[in-house]
């Protein structure tokens, strides 16, 4: 099915609605955004004397709700110019104007009788052949086409955005009967390719995938909860990060998606799934009847399973307790297993340690895991043909790091099997089936390549976007190189690709010993290079303990090699004779920023967080950052226009720490190049895309750039007008003294020194330059200070 969506209509303007039509503002798409009228005017209408006449009063629940959402945290859009392609209208009036589009998204409340008056209007207006989907989480979708034509029943299906929809990857698929196969495969593309998805195909059963088995996860966890005499804050450090699960981990989940809804996906299930072996764990709990009885339903209601104060000493968060249901101070439970296995940096390996430990954490992985796996055994066929669409869909929507089947995999399917009768919990009948036949695994890789066993041919098959996809810890078999840090793999197609594990995937000596040695062998043997990783960031920059360790110990000349390796690294990615392709997802800073800048082209997931931060630890980039910042400013000088303002522009940039809150904000902060540098929706196609990158570069004849001994910078007269800048923030009390001393050393460097007048000069002057004022604020008490303080806390200190 050939189609182009251009312009899509929203229906229903609430949190859901508005959000969904952001996040295709975002991508370039036309929005019309549709609500109800109000009934009548509000109290500051009626002043002005506006009646229901007025577009001002009609459209005031659309408008009041974009702008709400807009202001939220975390943004719902890319940029701020993003919302021009958004225009609102109200259903009495406007209704008609979804006839120039080509994609109608229903989002009103969750009342069957009204969604299905809203698409009787709808199919009063929209032309043949236009989509028309439901979001919903708990309406059967084959419901809503009750008295609809053939033609709306064939391009009807639902398609379930997870909230925020920005953030969170995954959308369902849900067709009914009437579904023309045509019209689901183009949505399951362009959800894809487009939208930036993990598109999964459901079947029409309650609450579809993702939530029948992550609200049967939170359920059955508050259960073992009460049998096991465990607290909401020992709970939430059990399943959290230290399993490659979100930092919200249950109780918090629970708050920010709201006590009220998680209780109502559980009562739906309850209700409408006679036949679920589980059924019982979906029944509420007490202490869960208590807290709504209570109205205490999470962030909506500003208190929940936990609740925020401001006291004496700033904001506190505390904990609700079940028992005496009343408030405290948040504890910090520790159990012996998690804290032996929180210096594990392999997830995979972390996650089999602690299941097989001793201790009350050990005891309850057990018990989870053992109802997780048999839960989600039973669940094939009923809510999916395939374990890779459950496996997926806890991926993409609930944010787990590894999927259930896939854990199951990593524990040992046939040992964990008997471990799970052995509690009473019992696999499907597929599973021993599986077994007996001597397959002991749910998937498999052969030669890159993810393969899942299919339960109806007993047989594997090629995991869909397999061959299209390129996972990195797939590639095993094709490392050509490796350090204790690094792997260099063979991507095919004469292309390598370098990954690094360390925590946080920080850069230290290894990473770059790494990055030089794969540029060494892509020169000599390969087309090209891409730099990227299947890591949660792609770096968070350099390894601000070895920095705090050598210049604490005063071992300058050390440090000072560092900082040169590091010059030397991001330059040898600049001016390598193959091209070098840089691949940067989520956090992307300092260290990882720099070579991102010194990259022939940078293809950046759209949920790319990048920037300098440097001087939020008391240092100055001193990886190639500044100086790379002061040449991109030299070659925005352009005559007619006043020379200091691109330098300023810059300056403020690395001055105030500036990180991008999208790859898309990158542009406007001049880390990416527009018309150079790309941005790759699905965070899945990345590391592809690096690639096909690379191979265009190469087809087109790449051959090496010169070093730059053109950089136009501006000396004296600059340098007096940015330290007089500087001056007035630190007399007006914005910065600090320590601030303005590392303000004023970062615009000696972009200016190129005290020079007399606009001068001419090498990339390695500025490196010079850049490097001495890092030594010499590395030697600042106050540096060692802030340096210390994010070891320690995470955060920077102001001093």
């Amino acid at each position: 099915m050939k189609r182009h969506i251009n312009k899509i209509a929203v229906l229903g303007s609430g949190v859901m609605g508005s959000r969904i039509a952001c996040h295709f503002a975002g991508i370039g798409v036309q929005v019309l955004l549709l609500d109800i009228a109000p009934k009548e005017p509000n109290a500051a209408e009626q002043a002005k004397k506006l009646t229901l006449d007025s577009p001002v009063v009609k459209n005031r629940i659309v408008n009041e709700a974009l702008q709400s959402v807009l202001k939220s945290n975390p943004s719902p859009v890319f940029t701020k110019d993003v919302v021009k392609r958004i225009q609102t209208g109200n259903f009495t009036d406007d209704m008609p104007r979804i006839a120039d589009c080509d994609w109608v998204i229903e989002v009103v409340v969750e009342n069957l009788d009204i969604k299905r008056s809203v698409f009787e209007q709808v199919e009063k207006y929209r032309k043949p052949g236009t989509f028309i989907t439901s979001n919903t989480s708990g309406i059967p979708i084959h419901l809503m086409t009750e008295g609809r034509s053939d033609d709306f029943k064939k391009y009807f299906c639902g398609t379930h955005f997870f909230n925020p929809p920005r953030y969170l990857r995954l959308l369902e698929i849900i067709p009914t009967p009437h579904t023309d196969p045509e019209v689901i495969d183009f949505l399951m593309h362009y959800g894809d390719l487009y939208l930036g998805k993990t598109t999964v195909l459901c079947k029409d059963t309650p609450a579809f995938i993702a939530n029948r088995i992550g609200v049967f996860s939170i359920m059955a966890i508050f259960h073992i909860m009460q049998e096991m005499g465990l607290s909401i804050d020992e709970i939430d450090v059990l399943t959290g990060p230290v399993i490659g699960r979100p930092k919200s981990a249950t109780f918090r989940t629970a708050d920010v998606v709201g006590i009220d809804t998680l209780v109502k996906v559980a009562k739906g299930v309850a209700d409408n799934c006679p036949q679920d072996e589980a059924r019982k764990i979906f029944e509420i709990p007490p202490f869960l009847q208590k807290v709504v009885e209570n109205n205490w339903l999470g962030d909506k209601t500003g208190q929940g399973f936990y609740k925020k104060t401001k006291g004496e000493g700033g904001k506190e968060i505390l904990t609700l307790n079940l028992q005496t249901m009343e408030y405290g101070p948040k504890q910090r439970p520790k159990f012996g297993s998690i804290e032996a296995a929180k210096p594990i940096e392999d997830l995979k390996q972390r996650i089999r340690m602690l299941n097989a430990a001793t201790d009350k954490a050990g005891q309850f992985y057990q018990l989870f895991h053992a109802q997780l796996f048999s839960y989600i055994s039973h669940r094939i066929p009923e809510i999916a043909d395939d374990i890779y669409k459950v496996d997926d869909a806890m991926k993409a929507g609930f944010g787990w790091e590894i999927g259930a089947f896939e854990t199951w995999d990593l524990l040992g399917v046939e040992a964990t099997v008997k471990a799970m009768e052995e509690k009473g919990f019992a696999p499907a009948a597929w599973v021993k089936d599986m077994l007996a036949k001597g397959i002991k695994s749910f998937y498999k890789v052969e030669n890159g390549k993810k393969y899942y066993y299919e339960v109806v041919t007993q047989a594997y098959k090629l995991v869909p976007g397999a061959d299209t996809f390129i996972i990195l810890e797939n590639l095993s078999n094709n490392i050509v190189w490796k350090n204790s840090a690094c792997n260099l793999y063979d991507l095919g197609d004469g292309v390598v690709g370098l990954d690094w594990k360390t925590k946080m995937n920080t850069i230290g000596g290894e990473v770059l010993e790494g990055v030089n040695k794969a540029i060494d062998r892509a020169e000599k043997d390969f087309r090209g290079l891409v730099i990227g990783n299947d890591g949660t960031n792609f770096s968070a920059g350099a390894n601000v303990g070895m920095i705090f360790m050598l210049a604490a110990e005063q071992e300058y000349d050390e440090l000072d090699m560092a900082v040169r390796l590091f010059q030397k690294t991001t330059m040898r990615i600049r001016y390598s004779s193959v091209p070098v392709v840089l691949a940067p997802h989520a956090l992307t800073l300092g260290g990882g920023c720099e070579m991102c800048l010194h990259a022939d082209k940078v293809q950046a997931a759209a949920e790319t967080y990048i920037g300098l931060v440097e001087l939020g630890v008391g240092l100055i980039p001193g990886g190639g950052g500044t100086k790379e910042m002061a040449v991109r400013a030299s070659d925005e000088f352009k005559e007619g226009r006043i020379e200091e303002e691109p330098l300023k522009d810059r300056f403020m940039t690395v001055a105030m720490a500036k990180v991008a809150t999208a790859a898309h904000e990158a542009y406007d902060l001049g880390i990416l190049r527009p018309g150079k540098d790309e941005i790759t929706m699905n965070l899945s196609r990345l590391i592809a895309d690096a690639k096909r990158s690379v191979i265009t570069l190469a087809d087109e004849g790449y051959t090496r750039p010169q070093e730059r001994k053109d950089v136009k910078v501006l000396g004296r007269t600059a340098l007096g007008a940015l330290l007089a800048g500087i001056n007035a923030m630190q007399v007006g009390k914005y910065i600090s003294a320590h601030d303005a001393k590392i303000g004023a050393k970062l615009a000696y460097v972009m200016c190129g020194g005290d020079l007399s007048e606009t001068s001419l000069v090498s990339e390695q002057y500025l490196l010079d330059l850049e490097r001495e004022a890092f030594l010499s604020l590395a030697a600042e008490r106050k540096t060692l200070e802030r340096l210390q303080s994010v070891i320690k806390t995470g955060k920077p200190i102001r001093n």
